[in-house]
């Protein structure tokens, strides 16, 4: 694991060196470029092991981000200081990677270039003989070492330099911070309420019919061990308590399904949205494109009741028999949108469904907006990472 996170620190060093004339043009457009430099380097760190806390919205465009980063103070107290460490750390980058590991291949292969007649000067080393060249590839060897170790300092200094402009209170920060503990109090709320709800439907559901089920049972066997046993009735009883264990089997089932359906973890996540609307009562529109193959569960699970709150509000609310579904998978991230042509005037607001939901998938690193002018119809949309970020 440590050699892994060497090779990327050298890597993307030597990505940094070759990146080194763009970043000495983008002086030219900054403090624009600033905050997108700072992002990538962000970015870097958290692909060499460092935890830093991406600032751009996954659902936002660079200019969408951009432009209100550049209103912000953030820009000047952070990303302006780490642009002018790339542009500063890249030039050194570009200076050992270059001499440093061209350097090394010239005496490491001085022995190859020998039989070509070339004699590879390395700074002021020219070998004169075959002996002189094998000796150069051992220094070649330890020179390319230094070179790795200099560059993954340099990408430590990176780092170091990049926490340091970061402690300062920005305020770019301390609003997500405080947007994760809002969402993390809302989750722990609509957790509460989808286990209050559980358990109202096994208490009013599943636990009434079992109950029937008892006493027709118990019935049952009274008549049966009567002396003169009543055959008609024994039927009847049993088919009584046959049919109530039915409705209480449906019924769990129902509750598991709404915890999470199966058709989902056995078919996927286009699969499980088909079948949801086909039992929907609406007339549903699916359009769906790109595999669901590298969705995760959480997220495919957090999409999921999202299409079927949105399904189930158009039903009660919209006051229209129809509704469009436009699923978009992809590698790296999954978009939803569900439109209906009703009354619109939709609203999430503190303990509505939807709220738990914009929570949910807020938790996997989404998010979900909901645009409803009145009688305008209503537009729900919601993305998330593949993968959560966490």
């Amino acid at each position: 694991m440590a050699q892994i996170r060497i090779a990327r620190r050298v890597l993307t060093e030597c990505i940094a060196a070759m990146a080194f004339p763009i970043l000495l043009l983008s002086i030219l457009v900054a403090p624009v470029s600033a905050p997108v430099a700072a992002e990538m380097d962000r970015s870097r760190a958290r692909w060499c092991g460092v935890e830093t806390m991406p600032l751009k919205p996954s659902d936002h465009s660079w200019a969408q981000w951009v432009a209100p980063r550049l209103r912000s103070r953030s820009m000047w107290r952070t990303d302006l200081p780490v642009f002018v460490t790339a542009v500063l750390l890249s030039a050194l980058s570009l200076l050992v990677a270059f001499f440093g590991f061209i350097g090394a291949a010239a005496l490491v292969f001085s022995p190859v270039f020998w039989l070509f007649g070339i004699a590879a000067q390395v700074g002021p080393f020219t070998p004169e003989s075959v002996r002189e060249t094998l000796l150069a590839m051992p220094a070649g060897i330890v020179l390319g070492a230094v070179t790795t170790t200099v560059l993954t300092g340099t990408s430590f200094l990176r780092d170091l330099l990049l926490r340091t402009f970061s402690r300062s209170r920005d305020p770019d920060l301390l609003a997500k911070l405080e947007e994760l503990r809002t969402s993390r109090a809302s989750l722990t709320a609509a957790f509460e309420f989808e286990r209050q709800r559980i358990e109202r439907d096994l208490h009013d559901g599943a636990q009434q019919e079992l109950v029937a089920v008892v006493m027709r049972l118990g019935m049952l066997e009274a008549t049966a061990t009567a002396a003169a046993a009543d055959q008609e009735r024994i039927v009847r009883l049993a088919r009584q308590a046959q049919a109530h264990a039915e409705r209480a089997l449906e019924r769990l089932r129902d509750t598991v399904r709404d915890i999470h359906p199966r058709e989902l973890s056995d078919l996927g996540l286009i699969a499980a949205i088909r079948e949801l609307a086909a039992r929907s009562p609406l007339r549903v529109e699916l359009n769906s494109t790109g595999d669901d193959a590298q969705i995760s569960s959480p997220t495919a699970t957090a999409v999921y009741f999202t299409v079927s709150e949105a399904l189930t509000n158009i039903s009660k609310h919209a006051g229209v028999g129809s509704a469009r579904i436009d699923l978009r998978c992809a590698t790296t991230d999954v978009h939803v949108r569900v439109h209906d042509d009703g009354v619109g005037g939709a609203r999430i607001y503190a303990g509505s469904g939807l709220a738990g939901l914009r929570e949910r998938m807020r938790s996997v690193g989404g998010n979900l907006e909901i645009l409803s002018p009145p009688s305008g119809g209503t537009l729900v949309v919601a993305s998330a990472p593949s993968q959560p970020p966490w």
